[in-house]
């Protein structure tokens, strides 16, 4: 059986805790930065769970992490 090869694009935007849940950070974060309120910007510097909806189907871009 070979070896699983890791999603770029994935390992680029998620990431994992110590407790093996997934992270991502929101979108539309770096998009006309400079027009946005100082409080808009201050709500995309917190990451977010992964809807669990989505965790079956991001586990298999990441194998060896997940």
């Amino acid at each position: 059986m070979p070896k699983l090869k890791t999603h770029k694009g994935a390992k680029a935007r998620f990431h994992i805790t110590g407790s093996g849940k997934l992270m991502r950070r929101k979108r539309m974060s770096s998009h006309l930065r400079r027009k946005k309120p100082k409080k808009v910007t201050r709500k995309y510097d917190g990451k977010l769970l992964v809807a669990p909806v989505d965790v079956k189907r991001l586990s298999k871009l990441i194998p060896y992490d997940a």
